[in-house]
């Protein structure tokens, strides 16, 4: 399996292609929050109508309340949400028509989720559960630990696990036997949830594969500190045995934040990891490598040096860079994982040190044009300045819209913009189109567009606004938005640049 999914990244990696961002939770369907149903296929044969050869997302990880995909509740689990219906259907496991619609859509998934369950231990045939069995056998290592953390969460009203009482906090071996004997249809759930979800993305990904589209994925620096993650695997992390921390991860102040980004999830015991030889690592690759084609490490500075923020602080201004053992730790995957197929995220203020550590395992790196246009004509995002090995972005989930940013004349210089891209019209949608251009024009070996652009949205669309909690990952598109016009002078444009 990593071999043929290495042999793709190489042969990838030496011809040029085109991408879409878009997270499945964007997909339009009848429910909030979009799935990997019929509507995920579609995306699929639109983006093999346009020679459009790689779909990118976000993590798939079930989030918080917050809905941020890189605040999970595992780093392995597939996010329920996700989960098709009509696919439950399909096999007879699901009568939507008996199932009176409830307040929330996310209500309405859960209880069509144990109704499926429930007709599924009934009804199955044996040959379903035993896939059932080899899935759970196959995914031991997280997967048990992940549907009692699931069923602990139900219990006591979804509170965090470091607010559980003390023996199920501390891990106590009787308290779980127990808890796990009196939730075991929960935990049987949680566990039917994830079966269906890696056997509906395996077939999407399949799908994918067929069309000649690749699925490229995302994996967070961090995990979330709510986690089965740092509940069950507590000696990889800086936490006490209580659940609190003395320092937590974030960003330094900097151009966009005068004081910084505290994030909060904990640091990872970097002694212990290497110790132990990465081994939560290299089971985090294993899963994500049954997920994508392709992976993005969010956050790559994170592998050089993390910056450590005092728990008690409100702002991330005290905080401390801490080195890292980034080389030992990706040499150490690649020996199990050789010719890994990951890409990196490094924007934002990069050393030396964390180009050499991207460069010395030929790790491609990111440049987005939004950030191009300063004025300054060495600045490493213009088009001039990109490698073959770069991803080019006209911007990322958590970039404003093109089309926004076009029209607000303080995030870039425009006079140098119009010389730049040598365009002459004052029209923002001809402005639009030079930004598409310039992106599929690079040398950069992938240009990835966001699904927004394609769609000419303004900043109403966009995804996520860093530093903020409220009104963020809840865009979807609609196909009617979709522009058959448009769409045809994309495949031109992606014919064009020979992606």
């Amino acid at each position: 399996m990593i071999g043929q999914l290495s042999r793709e990244y190489q042969s990838m990696n030496k011809s040029r292609c085109a991408g879409i961002l878009l997270h499945p939770t964007s997909l339009p369907g009848p429910l909030s929050g979009g799935d990997i149903g019929h509507e995920a296929y579609r995306f699929v044969e639109f983006l093999h109508a346009c020679g459009i050869k790689v779909w990118q997302m976000l993590p798939l990880c079930p989030p918080h309340e917050d809905l941020s995909p890189y605040q999970c509740f595992s780093a392995h689990a597939g996010n329920p949400s996700l989960i098709s219906l009509d696919w439950l259907v399909d096999r007879g496991w699901l009568d939507l028509e008996a199932i009176q619609y409830p307040e929330t859509d996310r209500l309405y998934r859960s209880i069509c989720l144990r109704r499926a369950y429930d007709n599924f231990t009934q009804t199955s045939d044996i040959e379903w559960k035993h896939r059932l069995e080899a899935f759970r056998l196959k995914n031991q290592s997280w997967l048990d630990d992940f549907a009692l953390f699931v069923g602990l969460k139900k219990r006591y009203g979804m509170n965090p696990w470091y607010q559980w009482p003390p023996a199920l906090r501390q891990r106590d071996k009787a308290a779980l036997l127990q808890a796990a004997h009196e939730l075991s249809q929960e935990i049987d759930l949680a566990v039917f949830e994830q079966f269906i979800f890696f056997t509906q993305w395996r077939e999407i990904r399949a799908y994918a594969a067929r069309h000649n589209v690749r699925i490229f994925g995302d994996m967070p620096i961090f995990v979330s500190h709510d986690s089965a993650d740092v509940w069950a695997n507590r000696e990889n992390f800086q936490v006490n045995q209580d659940g609190s921390m003395a320092f937590v991860s974030g960003v330094p102040p900097d151009a966009f934040s005068p004081t910084g980004q505290k994030w909060g999830n904990p640091l990872y015991d970097w002694a212990y990891m290497q110790r132990d030889g990465f081994k939560w690592w290299k089971d985090r690759l294993a899963t994500l490598l049954q997920l994508f084609d392709l992976i993005r490490v969010d956050h790559f500075r994170g592998l050089d040096a993390c910056w450590e923020i005092p728990a008690e602080d409100e702002t991330a201004v005290n905080g401390h860079w801490c080195d890292v053992p980034g080389e030992t730790l990706l040499r150490a995957l690649h020996d199990s994982y050789p010719s890994l197929p990951l890409v990196v995220e490094d924007l934002g203020v990069i050393t030396d040190r964390v180009n050499a550590l991207k460069n010395s395992f030929g790790l491609p790196g990111m440049k987005v044009l939004q950030f191009a246009f300063d004025g300054n004509s060495a600045n490493p995002h213009l088009p001039h300045r990109h490698r073959h090995c770069d991803v080019v972005y006209t911007g990322t989930h958590d970039n404003d819209t093109t089309l926004g940013w076009i029209k607000d004349e303080e995030k870039y210089n425009k006079d140098f913009f119009l010389a730049y891209s040598g365009c002459r019209s004052d029209s923002a949608e001809e402005q639009m189109l030079a930004m598409l251009r310039m992106a599929l024009s690079s040398v950069s070996f992938l240009c990835v567009l966001p699904m927004q652009d394609i769609l000419l949205l303004d900043s109403s669309a966009r995804m996520n606004t860093p530093g903020t909690v409220c009104d963020n990952w809840a865009w979807r598109f609609s196909w009617q938005q979709v522009n058959p016009e448009r769409t045809e002078q994309i495949t031109r444009l992606i014919a064009l640049y020979q992606r």
